[in-house]
């Protein structure tokens, strides 16, 4: 017998579990599995800090359950890198997979390859996001822009505090920068 875990979610406090809950309840007892744990978060889809969602993996990582059923994907994942990245986490670990209203179930064949698909998805819109910003970084040089961290220490008060024979300490202090920023700028500059 299977055991299974359900994670709930809603965005607001005045928000229900019951309608997920109740179908969620119904398709486990259909199947003959045993419920274990109920995870639920009242909380947006994008707020990365759930603690309902971080406690159901903490116990996947511990094989508390066999399957997790959670009634849409947009109940549980903020993304679709963070679904796949999720499902694969659970993939690992050996816990299955079902959305119930998205007709995704990683307990069959079909619903595996569904969830390849999705990743294969996921990983070309990150390259493409990589291309776009490696072509913009490459236009922003061209046309003579300074790219990275903008310098927070003025090299020339370093280079002139040094002379009158302070430390690097007692130049990181004074300029409100670390002593290391200070030797790197005397490095660099001095």
């Amino acid at each position: 017998m299977k055991r299974a875990a359900i994670y709930l979610r809603v965005s607001t406090e005045d928000q229900s579990y019951e309608l997920q809950n109740r179908e969620i309840l119904a398709y486990i007892s259909a199947r003959g599995w045993r419920l274990v744990e109920t995870y639920e978060d009242k909380a947006s889809g994008t707020n990365s800090n759930r603690p309902g969602f971080k406690s159901l993996m903490v116990a996947a990582k511990y094989r508390s359950f066999d399957v997790l059923i959670c009634w849409k994907l947009d109940r549980l994942f903020r993304s679709l890198k963070g679904m796949v990245t999720a499902l694969q986490e659970l993939s690992d670990l050996g816990v299955e997979f079902i959305s119930l209203k998205d007709s995704i179930d990683m307990t069959t064949a079909s619903g595996k390859l569904m969830t390849h698909i999705l990743a294969s998805f996921a990983e070309f819109e990150a390259a493409l996001i990589k291309e776009r910003v490696k072509a913009g970084l490459r236009n922003a040089k061209a046309k003579g822009k300074t790219l990275g961290r903008p310098r927070t220490i003025d090299a020339d008060k370093v280079i002139r505090l040094r002379a009158e024979g302070l430390s690097l300490s007692q130049i990181g202090s004074r300029l409100g920068v670390t002593k290391s920023a200070v030797s790197k700028t005397l490095k660099k500059y001095g």
